[in-house]
């Protein structure tokens, strides 16, 4: 008996100071919140249920959230968009500089400009390489790459051209919307492939998108594609706060044609006073050391421009050097631009 009663004044007594060093904490984390270069309203991040329009479009067609499924599977991909801040934030900011160059050619082949958002989620504007070997921004396999068009070998793989790569999107997406006759499912077949959806809707006697029963992956797709144009448009209305000034901005470089061979681009980027490092990072299609030009064949090569162009030996040499700073344009900018 007087043992029991030993243990629970034992542990009414733990109880009591571990209540007291987590008040004591608490204190302690406020105070240090508030000594941080953010407010404890930024640091607190409030989690709401989101209302949104029940009329909603992609590429000019119609989206028919009265049906249950579809409304849920929108409002899934909305919310889980929406509260992966850190994500959202950075693929807004990339935006900014990446979007200049895929809108025009988007416009150039008729394709609906909300195709863009495509490129977002399918590669969160990067050149990235899946497990299966598609890559690129709008991540081609390579044999799809060769038949719309792009080159691929040691030397150069076009699906990093961002340019082209989106050129030969564009190419596909007109290919897909003579067969479909409807941009949603020309999106779905970006991701199925389009034979598979055509055997999908052959199979189920479907001829929508929303009435499809698909893989996990495409049932989402289009769903992922909405919820980024809906919180890119109005971003704020999603608690995604970036200013404009801190917006990656668009690449600035000059055009240099290259018709002959090239046997080291480390010694090319000297040439050119830049790093091998930023000639590789403005033109990621090259993939070796050299380049085998054949006759006929032409090269356009980026050359950063300032402030991209600045390498770590520029910024050391900057420093400290007001008089160049103040007659320099780099002292127009805002900030040193770095690639993210």
């Amino acid at each position: 008996m007087k043992n029991t009663k030993l243990l629970f004044i034992i542990a009414s007594a733990s109880l009591v100071l571990m209540i007291i060093a987590a008040f004591v904490m608490s204190i302690i984390a406020i105070k240090t919140a508030n000594k941080r270069p953010v407010s404890l309203e930024q640091i607190v991040v409030q989690s709401n249920d989101i209302e949104f329009c029940d009329d909603i479009y992609f590429a000019g067609e119609r989206v028919p959230l009265e049906m249950f499924n579809i409304r849920e599977r929108y409002e899934k991909e909305l919310l889980s968009n929406t509260y992966f801040h850190s994500n959202t934030m950075v693929l807004l900011k990339r935006s900014k500089r990446w979007f200049p160059v895929i809108e025009p050619i988007l416009k150039k082949y008729n394709i609906p400009e909300d195709f863009k958002y495509l490129c977002v989620i399918e590669s969160y504007l990067s050149n990235v390489v899946s497990p299966a070997g598609a890559a690129g921004f709008w991540q081609f396999m390579k044999s799809t790459a060769e038949e719309f068009g792009l080159k691929v070998n040691k030397d150069v793989d076009m699906r990093y051209n961002v340019e082209l790569e989106t050129e030969a999107a564009c190419k596909y997406f007109l290919k897909a919307y003579e067969r479909f006759g409807s941009w949603t499912l020309v999106a779905a077949a970006y991701n199925a492939g389009s034979a598979r959806v055509a055997k999908f809707m052959k199979e189920q006697g479907a001829t929508s998108y929303y009435d499809l029963l698909m893989a996990d992956e495409t049932e989402r797709y289009v769903f992922r594609i909405l919820a980024i144009k809906t919180i890119f448009e109005n971003p704020e209305k999603y608690g995604i706060y970036v200013s404009d000034k801190l917006m990656y901005e668009p690449y600035k470089y000059d055009i240099v044609i290259v018709d002959k061979s090239v046997d080291s681009w480390a010694q090319f980027a000297k040439e050119h006073d830049i790093t091998y490092k930023l000639l590789k990072v403005f033109n990621p299609w090259l993939r070796s050391n050299s380049l085998k030009v054949k006759k006929g064949e032409v090269y356009e090569i980026k050359i950063p421009k300032k402030p991209f162009n600045l390498t770590h030996g520029h910024v050391m040499n900057l420093i400290g050097n007001e008089e160049f700073l103040l007659n320099d344009s780099l002292a127009q900018e805002d900030r040193i631009y770095e690639d993210e």
